[in-house]
């Protein structure tokens, strides 16, 4: 694809463009603001990855990584603002979820070590933990002060803030992991996902490319229960105090 071609598909802005303005739905600033930064964010990817890729360092993957995990933590932990030490939490979570996949993947053989699966698969692995710790942050923080009498009222008969917190705890969790399960579900049958359809676009077989995204969805799976569970666990205790008294926000 030439960048001639690459600014047709600038069509597809113009398009929302236009509808939000004929609506008056506000939405022009925004969407021109995500379009632009879209498009230099992924153009010095690109050529950042091409630098990284062509010289194979362990030292560039490892700052490509670092890079997602602290561009991820910093934009997660904004729904949590109301959990003590959240940017830590989610750190954390995001590190032990990549070392997981990565140490998996790796230490099986399932991919070679190189920097162009190792990068582009942990980038989706963090950039869905990501997400993941989105959804379950704002859902628990929004079950928390829902449930604040109910959290007490248990607190104040005598049980323990994992037993006062367990229904908000669990509700969040599989809110979260609930939009990845569902998205399995219909894969295949309602839509082709990305990297499936990247690849027979770039014309690899069919049937290695549903391999490698039966890979890729299995890799979802693990990293939305193990976000989701690991954050839920880490951030909970920190909105009690010593003597088991919840926190207001």
């Amino acid at each position: 694809m030439s960048y001639w071609t690459l600014s047709l598909t600038l069509i597809f802005v113009a398009l929302p463009l236009l509808l939000s303005k004929t609506l008056h739905l506000g939405l022009e600033r925004d969407t021109v603001i995500a379009t632009a930064r879209s498009i230099v964010q992924l153009l010095a990817v690109g050529y950042i990855l091409k630098f990284v890729f062509d010289s194979e360092s362990l030292l560039y993957i490892f700052l490509m990584v670092t890079l997602m995990i602290v561009a991820a933590t910093h934009n997660a932990q904004k729904k949590g603002a109301a959990i003590k030490g959240i940017i830590w939490k989610v750190a954390v979570t995001l590190v032990f979820v990549e070392v997981l996949t990565q140490s998996v993947l790796l230490g099986f053989g399932i991919t070679p070590p190189t920097a162009q699966y190792i990068i582009s698969i942990s980038g989706m692995v963090i950039g869905n933990s990501m997400v993941l710790a989105i959804l379950f942050l704002n859902r628990f923080t929004a079950e928390v002060e829902t449930h604040q009498d109910k959290t007490e009222l248990i607190l104040s008969l005598g049980g323990t803030p994992k037993q006062a917190i367990h229904n908000q705890l669990m509700h969040s969790i599989k809110a979260s992991m609930i939009p990845t399960i569902e998205s399995q579900k219909t894969v295949g049958l309602v839509q082709l996902p990305g990297m499936m359809s990247g690849q027979i676009i770039a014309g690899a077989d069919p049937i290695q490319a549903v391999q490698f995204q039966l890979l890729i969805m299995f890799l979802l799976l693990t990293t939305a229960a193990v976000t989701s569970v690991m954050l839920g666990f880490l951030s909970y205790p920190t909105l009690f105090n010593q003597r088991m008294q919840l926190l207001k926000s």
